[in-house]
This record gives structure tokens, sequence and C-alpha cells, in this order.
């Protein structure tokens, strides 16, 4: 007898005592049958408390006295026992506890291939595949989100842990810059407020919008994030309004310092919104650029620790590369 033949013999044997107390046992017990052949069973249509019609991966009905009787219209099938049941998606359905614990680390911010791992630990196992934990996310997501739309949801969030934010809008009501700063960070930002570092990442999000970092740094010379704001572009009307944001948190109070890399619009923005406030530029930027002609000269002027050797080693650097202009 070929394996297919003993495959239907075996369904014949198992229909014969087909009867189960309730819909949720008689899917266990036939997914559980087929999943030990190697096959997965889907449903294909049901009616609540009468019948459910299942079909290989991708019959049933209910008797007179209560009780579900499963009844087959066709035993056969147009393919192979799976190697790797995990391919068939009736049988990557994750336990209650498994999706309780993927709603717990999705709220905790871990990604996707963490929570398939912290998954697979528990249960070598496991069936499901990334694509289970993607749609589970999804399903989540739109849960949680009930009839909000993602941005109303931010910023209920937002409102809700006390974050301070301000928006800007364009014609059509799309959001062109979003400022956001955490109470605690506020709060360490008043207590010193003399110092800050600001630079603009590269367009790296998935709004492919320029991220302005406000980085806060306190008498033990240790650093804090700010706040973040998001940008239309780098152009010194969206900088002017980040920092106008940032000053009317900080209650009107001026930095004594800001830093940042040479970026023009940042430096015009900061003149103009805090013109008593010193502006540098952030030494690793500015060794960048002279990284590949003077960097050894370099490093004596910006170390000098008293005015009188910083002179000595700044008239050095003067001469040595005037010099060198004046010969090109």
């Amino acid at each position: 007898m070929d394996s297919s033949s003993s495959t239907v013999q075996s369904e014949k044997l198992y229909l014969a005592n087909s009867k189960f107390e309730s819909y949720d046992e008689l899917l266990k017990s036939v997914r559980d049958f087929y999943y030990a052949k190697g096959y997965g069973v889907s449903i294909r249509y049901s009616s609540k408390d009468k019948y459910v019609t299942l079909q290989c991966d991708r019959g049933g009905k209910k008797g007179d006295d209560g009780v579900w009787v499963l009844k087959a219209k066709n035993l056969t099938h147009n393919h192979e026992p799976s190697t790797d049941i995990s391919g068939h998606p009736s049988f990557r359905r994750l336990s209650p506890n498994d999706v309780q614990s993927v709603k717990n680390m999705t709220l905790s911010g871990i990604p996707l291939r963490q929570i398939l791992s912290s998954l697979s630990q528990g249960n070598p196992n496991l069936p499901a595949v990334s694509r289970t934990i993607y749609n589970l996310k999804a399903k989540i997501r739109k849960e949680s989100l009930g009839n909000r739309s993602m941005v109303n949801a931010l910023f209920e969030e937002f409102e809700k842990e006390g974050f301070i934010y301000d928006i800007l809008h364009n014609s059509i009501e799309h959001i062109t810059h979003l400022f956001i700063a955490h109470p605690l960070s506020i709060k360490l930002a008043k207590s010193f407020s003399n110092i800050f570092i600001m630079d603009c990442t590269y367009k790296t999000n998935k709004y492919n919008m320029p991220l302005l970092d406000i980085i806060g740094v306190s008498c033990f010379n240790t650093s804090f994030y700010y706040g973040f704001v998001f940008l239309e572009r780098e152009d010194e009307d969206s900088y002017i309004w980040a920092l106008s944001v940032f000053k009317k948190t900080l209650e009107n109070r001026e930095p004594s310092v800001i830093m940042s890399d040479r970026e023009l619009a940042l430096m015009n923005a900061i003149n103009m919104v805090f013109p008593n406030t010193t502006n540098l530029l952030c030494i690793w930027h500015i060794e960048k650029n002279v990284l590949a002609n003077c960097k050894k000269r370099w490093n004596n002027v910006a170390y000098s620790t008293t005015i009188t050797i910083f002179e000595h080693n700044w008239g050095e650097f003067e001469l040595v590369y005037s010099a060198k202009e004046s010969c090109n």
C-alpha cells in the first residue's frame, strides 16, 4: 500500500470517531491530526453554531444533538506532505500566552527579530515565522488605534505622558514640523541651561525628514537629550521655528553657548533667536575639515592650556599656513 492510500485509510479511521463537544475542539483535533501528517488545514467558510467547511491549508456539520461531527468530501491531496510544517499558515498561529508576550514586547519597543528569537527560546518547535509576528504586530497596532489616525494617537500619547510638543502645518494641513521634548528633559534643561549642542541628522527616518537633535550638558560634564525636531527642510525658516519653540520651553532663557557644525542656516537662526548666545563650532567637525593637512598643529591650538600658550600656538599656525597659501 502506498503512502497516499495509507493516509486515506487512517483518515477514514479518524473520521469514524469524529464527534466533538465544541467547535474549538473540532478545529484543534483536525489541525493536530493533519499536522502530524504534514498537512495544513484552514477554514474555508462557516456559519456560527451550524457548520464549518475546512480545506487543505489554504467539510464539518453540527448534528441535531448539539455534537459536532466531521465529514469529509475529499480525502486526497494534490501535493506531498510538507517536511517543514511552518510553511502552512494554519499552523503558524500563536498560543494566547505567546500572543500576550508579543503584545508586551511590542509595547516595549522590541524589534520583530528579537521578539521571534525570544519566543523560539521558550518553544524550540515554534512554527511561527517573521510574517506571523509582523501580521500580529499590525493587528495589535490597528486594535490600539481604534478609530483614531496614527497622528492623533501619537498626540494623545504625548499628552498622557506629559510631553511638550508643537507642530506646524502647510496649506493642505500636512504636518511639516514637529517639536518633541520629554518633561524630565525640560526639567533638566531649566536646571542646566548654559550649554546645548545641536546637530541635524541626515534623512534616515521613514518620513525622509531632517531631524534636529538638541542635547544639553550638565554641570557634571554629562549630556542629556533635550528634544527632537522633525523639519520639512534644513533652511533658515525651519531652524528659526525650532529654536523659537525651544526658547519658549526654556521660559525665554538664553543659553550661554550653543555648539553646532558649520550649518550656515542653523548658525543664522541661532544668531536671530538667541542674539546674546555664543555659537561655537563643534571641534569634531572642525577636525574633520582640517584633518588632511594640519591636524598636529591644530591640536596644539585647540588643546592649549592657557591664553598665552594659545596665542603662541595660534601665531605659529597662522605663520605656517599663511605662508603655504601665498606659495599656492
